[in-house]
């Protein structure tokens, strides 16, 4: 019985992700936005299940991406699709559709993780879950930033341009060869995991202080302190 935990704990995952889709279209992104945090906490959640209870297994790590591929590519990109539909740019009404690159960079970049075997300690390239919360907090600020969508409102052109080239920014990330710390922790005392929980600790100081908003300064906190650590898998 209790193998089937974890995968339970991922079909939930993947339930999250068709309903941020579904909430994306329907233009609630606050509520896609919080659908996707729910996925990440079971991503989260799948693993740990599955290393506490000894069950990995071939099919667990398959279907961790299959749920990854719709909760953290196609959900956000649903978002930013949203976003380049609020611009209005003139009569380019196929625009909009290049904000599905991140869903096909996002199955590349699971694809590449699930062959890659540099990456059982850390990551090559940002990682999906990080990607997504980064995008879902930025949609987040410029839906309840007064200021930020009246500028989309009166320059629409420079507002797509900066959606754009931060789309096409993210998806290099995601396929790069960057490495990136992950925060899993062979001991739990300071020693080796300094960075760890320094980034932990200026997380939670992030978000009390920005709230919802603050997740987008924590993963751009995170691609930092990655590149100037330049920590390896």
């Amino acid at each position: 019985m209790k193998r089937h935990i974890p995968n339970t704990i991922t079909c939930c995952n993947l339930i999250c992700g068709c309903i941020a889709v579904q909430q994306a279209f329907a233009g609630h992104t606050d509520a896609c936005f919080l659908f996707i945090v729910l996925g990440a906490a079971f991503d989260f959640c799948d693993g740990f299940a599955a290393r506490l209870l000894h069950v990995s297994s071939a099919i667990g790590k398959e279907l961790d991406s299959l749920a990854d591929c719709i909760t953290f590519g196609f959900a956000p990109a649903t978002l930013i699709y949203h976003m380049l539909q609020q611009c209005h740019v003139g009569t380019v009404t196929e625009m909009p559709y290049i904000a599905f690159l991140l869903a096909a960079f996002s199955a590349l970049r699971l694809a590449k993780f699930n062959l890659d075997e540099r990456q059982a300690l850390g990551f090559i390239g940002l990682p999906t879950p990080a990607c997504a919360l980064f995008w879902a907090s930025l949609c987040y600020i410029v839906q309840h930033d007064t200021r930020l969508s009246f500028w989309m409102l009166q320059y629409p052109v420079h507002a797509a341009a900066a959606i754009i080239a931060l789309l096409l920014l993210s998806c290099w990330i995601l396929v790069s060869e960057v490495p990136m710390f992950a925060l899993k922790f062979k001991t739990y005392g300071w020693k080796g995991n300094g960075l760890r929980y320094s980034f932990i600790a200026a997380s939670a100081a992030v978000i009390a202080a920005c709230g919802w908003g603050g997740f987008a300064f924590v993963i751009l906190l995170y691609v930092i302190l990655s590149a100037l650590t330049q920590e390896k898998a």
